[in-house]
């Protein structure tokens, strides 16, 4: 711990030396412009472009509109303000030394009007905050995708699953019961809790546990392939960032309700504003009441989520959020499995439930988290962010049904779980601009530090393990042919076991452009884990000791380079490579010491296309992931004799992932817009152990489907017979996909523990009406019924949802 501390200290004195050496840099004889616009009924404009005209030198409005333009020689200029859609105007400034001109503007549009233009984005993509740097999506040599409000406001998205579906690759598994959602991408799946998560909220790792609330949601992005460059230990396969709604100082908000099949109940309010010139807010509260189209499954919600801005200075600002969920609903195993391999038959009805009638899950969640934003100049900014959640489970059902028989039967035991998990984050980013004489670099210069404590309790029944425990016997196929229990025996707790983890890193890149038409990214993080032996509480026996597995360090460099080509302004071509690396437990059979981190190699390439002025965005990326280390288990001993230990293994087995996306979204007019993608993907095993004729080689791996695509179309009337009116439509596809687990070499088992499922398409329509400040939207998800599967982690199916109505009733003011 102590090379921890002064690692992260030394690391963010050094980003404080560079802040003050940027800061100096600003030359006294210099001038600076600042102001406001503002639309005409007074309200704030966003995104608004203001330049000078004789400097070439230009910047965007912030949120509530401000704008600062530095580094400016004293003189006479002409300051230009514009915005697609909206007429230029221009006003004439004079620049002082060592002074500060303000200069206000007031649009002719008003703030709903330019609304209108914003949301039907007919500019160029955002930068991906997730990537840190701020890089234009031309200059980023990367797959990206981005869910916007208004696709979640007209999807009426209520999960993060619902969302992610609108990328191409990425695709919806289930976690173990039913009790949260977790995806893949290219192969790979993502952790949503702990030291192996993959999940972020503002660019925060956060526990996802249970279901992430939508209500919150400004957007969602998602970097598909390695970030480890800037997070370290995460998927090789996707990321995502869930950017949350921000407080506002033009005052406003929305009450709405929404009501669907199975007697969902939904209200929720936000209001944000406001609270003198300075400081903003904002508040989201949400209920939800859900019944299913599975018996006996249920769900309620409760969650708020505050949030205040500071305006510090012209420069500097401050957002201090938090956020609380209660979840109580029903664990759900879907309909199993057989233990050939083969999914339950489709006879089995859609609604049957094979848990304990009484099993039950209850989550409470909080977070914390400030962040810290400061302009030096145009050119050089700082971000950092401190944040804690905690995250409380307490369930009780069955344990997993993996030992199903091939007719059904299944002897139940029981799982009780008591868990805590402690996330504290900190991270420290400086961008910057600078120029070596006719170079040009753009330069991110960060660090960041986690701690992960998880403590979970164990159980006994009658003086023994639980795990031990045969509570009765159903068949799930025929569930009249034996008398369930319903009593709920009292499970004690025995244990308390603490597991913490510690992980720091730091990192920098450079987007070196040479010309406007030839760039080279490149950058690296070292990376640090540290995962203590266990701490073991034995409750009863009051007596404490320590886990089997020894405190183990993992290290890894995580590199990446990229060639950027850009023929034209509005197209660019990349190549590159970068890896990532998985944490591996158990022991390496020729050491005996814990085994390394497996190194993944990751080569993509990729073109970017902008086309008619942003309207029709459309990208191609194709890649290969190798895994040539993969830790397997080991066939032999270092003696030479037979291994029976699972936990001691080798580094030379091998995964490849190889496949493409296609993303092409257009945004013709603010009436109309629309989004499609589609992705191949081929992800199996190319090595074992080394032993030629392996059973298992070229098998595929679970979850991940062979290919997706999507298909959305939104268009609101605006003519004056049916002005107000808005249609749409959405498709899904998920392909063929294995469910259950991969084999091994030499597993007891004679049968296959792969479950085939295959691909399916749900198609949903929409139609929904506004007049002034209500509005109404209604739609039908899954038209044609279709009957499918989602796959759980482990050896379990659920049917998807059948055809079902959705409605928003909601009210802005």
């Amino acid at each position: 711990m102590k090379t921890l501390y002064l690692l992260s200290i030394r690391l963010t004195f050094l980003l404080l030396i560079c802040c003050n050496i940027v800061k100096a840099d600003d030359d006294l004889a210099t001038g600076k412009i600042s102001g406001t616009v503002k639309t005409s009924d007074g309200q704030p404009a966003a995104f608004v472009t203001v330049s000078v005209k004789e400097q070439n030198r230009s910047t965007s409005t912030s949120d509530d509109g401000s704008f600062v333009i530095s580094n400016i020689k004293p003189g006479n200029y002409t300051l230009v303000v514009s915005f697609i859609g909206t007429q230029s105007q221009e006003k004439p400034v004079t620049v002082i030394a060592a002074k500060t001109v303000t200069v206000n503007f007031a649009l002719t549009e008003t703030y709903s009007k330019l609304n209108e233009v914003v949301i039907s984005a007919n500019r160029v993509p955002k930068p991906v905050s997730l990537d840190k740097a701020n890089i234009r999506a031309l200059d980023l040599p990367q797959s990206t995708g981005t869910v916007n409000s208004r696709v979640i406001e007209d999807q009426q998205i209520n999960r993060l699953g619902d969302a992610v579906k609108n990328v191409a690759g990425v695709s919806l598994t289930q976690t173990r019961g039913g009790v949260g959602e977790t995806f893949s991408a290219r192969g790979y799946s993502i952790g949503i809790t702990g030291a192996s998560g993959s999940i972020f909220k503002d660019g925060v790792l956060t526990n996802t546990a249970g279901f992430p609330e939508a209500s919150t949601l400004q957007s969602v992005e998602i970097l598909k392939g390695s970030a480890a460059l800037q997070y370290g230990n995460v998927s090789g396969g996707l990321i995502i960032n869930m950017v949350t709604k921000k407080p506002q100082f033009d005052a406003g908000g929305e009450v709405s309700i929404r009501y669907g099949s199975y007697n969902m109940f939904k209200p929720s309010v936000d209001v944000y504003g406001p609270l003198s010139q300075n400081i903003a807010f904002r508040l989201i509260g949400v209920y939800e009441n859900d019944g299913s189209y599975r018996n006996h499954v249920y769900t309620e919600r409760k969650y708020v989520n505050p949030s205040l801005l500071f305006n510090l200075d012209k420069k500097t600002t401050l957002l201090i959020s938090g956020d609380y969920l209660r979840e109580s609903l029903t664990p759900d195993f879907g309909i199993g499995s057989l233990n050939n391999g083969q999914a339950i038959p489709t006879m089995v009805p859609r609604s049957q439930y094979i848990n304990t009638s009484w099993a039950y899950s209850h989550m409470n969640q909080f977070s914390g988290m400030a962040t810290l934003n400061h302009q030096f100049n145009d050119n050089w900014h700082l971000n950092a962010i401190i944040s804690a959640q905690g995250t409380d489970i307490n369930s009780y059902q069955a344990s997993l049904p993996n030992t199903v028989s091939a007719t059904g039967e299944w002897n139940r035991g029981l799982a009780r779980a008591k868990t805590t998990e402690n996330d504290y984050t900190g991270q420290v980013n400086l961008t910057g601009k600078f120029k070596t004489g006719s170079i040009a670099h753009q330069i991110l210069v960060g660090t960041d530090v986690t701690k992960v404590l998880n403590i979970t309790n164990g159980f006994s029944i009658d003086g023994k393990n639980i795990s031990t425990y045969a509570y009765d016997k159903i068949n799930t196929i025929d569930l009249g042919k034996y008398v369930q229990r319903t009593d709920i025996p009292n499970a004690v707790d025995t244990a308390r076991i603490k597991a913490p983890v510690y992980r720091v890193g730091t990192y920098v890149q450079d987007l070196v452009s040479f010309t406007d038409k030839i760039k080279i990214l490149a950058g690296i993080r070292w990376s640090w884990q540290q995962t203590y032996q266990t701490d073991i509480r034995y409750l009863q026996r009051q007596t404490s000791g320590n886990g089997v597995a020894i405190t183990r360090y993992d290290r890894a460099f995580s590199p990446k380079v990229a060639f950027i080509y850009q023929p034209v302004s509005t197209s660019s071509i990349y190549v590159s490579y970068s890896n990532n690396f998985i944490v591996n437990s158990g022991t390496d059979v020729n050491t005996g010491q814990g085994l390394k981190p497996s190194l993944v190699n990751q080569y993509e390439a990729g073109v970017k296309n902008e086309l008619f002025n942003g309207k029709i965005i459309a990208n191609v990326s194709v890649y290969r992931i190798i895994n040539s280390n993969l830790a397997v288990v080991a066939p032999f001993k270092a003696d030479g004799s037979v291994n029976s230990d699972n936990t001691v293994k080798q580094l030379n087995g091998e995964t490849t992932s190889d496949g493409f996306d296609i993303d092409v979204t257009g945004h013709l007019s603010k009436n109309f817009y629309f989004i499609t993608g589609y992705s191949y993907n081929n992800a199996r095993y190319t090595k074992t152990t080394g032993l030629k004729g392996s059973p298992i080689l070229g098998e595929r791996l679970v979850i991940s489907p062979v290919s997706t695509a999507n298909a959305t179309l939104f268009y609101t009337f605006t003519n004056p017979t049916l002005k107000g009116f808005k249609v749409g439509a959405t498709a899904f596809y998920t392909g063929n996909r294995m469910a259950g687990y991969n084999n091994t070499v030499g597993q007891v088992q004679a049968y296959s523990r792969l479950v085939p499922v295959g691909g399916f398409t749900t198609l949903d329509v929409s139609a929904g009406y506004t007049y002034k400040k209500i509005s109404l939207l209604a739609s039908v998800t899954n038209v044609t019924n279709t009957l499918n599967y989602l796959i759980h982690d482990n050896y379990s199916i659920t049917p998807i949802a059948p055809r079902q109505l959705l409605t928003t009733l909601a009210y802005k003011f």
